[in-house]
């Protein structure tokens, strides 16, 4: 029993039954437990139980990850463990080498947490996958965080700041208890061994089997970098010869548009020229006219004159 009179490890079972749950189911599942601990009447379990908060979507993301990937969980912390002791040897080239690694173990982590999400029918966007790499940064820094992820039950993401542990109030549905016996579905932590031959080849194994797994993770991150790389490549190849296309297109473009101005220009000219013959012509037609009708006038003087003649002498 805890201190506030509730069995600890009958919520510790029900939490790990409710943040398995897809979140859409959380607060019905939540409910029926509850029910059921009235039922059984055990209040203060019942009132406990309600009070368990619905994870973000990030948590339940990670959660997840711990339940279907516990070996891989497993290796992030133990990859934790070897960076804080290169840290406290001052061991720069180590620590350069397993950032390195952390960083691609986080990396691939994430990507397996983003799939196994999309297989449950939930596409995360891209601002919960970076809380649930953050989530995985937080477990490498902090072996206090570290517990927390495994337990499965957390109830928000976690961040680290740079400075001091990572803060866990809040984050974890049930206080984890690293003596006490596992939860469904989780190993029982290892008891720390007498030292002596067994023991030393024991943890001889495994460090072996650390290392095997490592290399398997490492290959398996190169195949998948190699492939992205490729896939990028590829990309960039055709990103290029659209460009290529794409300035090709403008350039013919450019020039077109060039010999379109110049001809412009051209008949411009020609309609100007055009405009100042007609001009020309205008004022030499007013001109004949002027001559045509000076003339006719002329003429019918003339024609008087005769007429007027003839008159005369007949």
């Amino acid at each position: 029993m805890d201190d506030d009179g509730v069995d600890g490890d009958a919520l510790d079972e029900i939490a790990e039954e409710l943040y398995a749950v897809p979140p859409e189911e959380f607060v019905e599942a939540r409910t029926a437990a509850r029910d059921r601990a009235k039922a059984a009447g055990d209040k203060e379990l019942a009132k406990a139980v309600a009070a368990l908060p619905k994870p973000t979507t990030a948590a339940w993301v990670a959660n997840l990850l711990v339940r279907r990937k516990p070996e891989e969980v497993a290796q992030l912390r133990e990859l934790g463990e070897m960076l804080r002791q290169a840290q406290a040897n001052l061991s720069g080239d180590q620590l350069r080498q397993l950032g390195q690694q952390r960083n691609q173990v986080v990396a691939a982590l994430a990507r397996q947490a983003r799939g196994l999400a999309h297989a449950e029918g939930h596409d995360i966007s891209s601002a919960v996958a970076e809380q649930v790499e953050s989530t995985l940064r937080a477990a490498v820094v902090d072996p206090d965080a570290g517990e927390a992820l495994a337990a499965g039950r957390l109830t928000t993401s976690l961040s680290y700041s740079g400075l001091g542990p990572v803060d866990l109030s809040g984050a974890v549905a049930t206080p984890v208890r690293s003596a006490a016996s596992p939860a469904p579905g989780k190993k029982a932590p290892a008891t720390k061994e007498k030292a002596g031959p067994d023991a030393e080849e024991r943890r001889r194994r495994e460090a072996e089997e650390r290392r095997r797994r490592e290399l398997e993770q490492a290959r398996r991150d190169t195949e998948e970098a190699t492939a992205v790389a490729r896939d990028t490549a590829a990309a960039a190849e055709t990103a290029e010869r659209k460009v290529t296309e794409a300035a090709g297109r403008r350039d013919e473009l450019r020039e077109r548009a060039e010999q379109l101005q110049k001809e412009l220009r051209r008949v411009e000219r020609e309609a100007t020229e055009a405009a100042t013959a007609v001009q020309e012509a205008e004022r030499r037609r007013d001109a004949a006219v002027r001559r045509s009708e000076t003339a006719a006038a002329i003429r019918d003087r003339s024609a008087a004159r005769v007429e007027r003649l003839e008159s005369a002498g007949g």
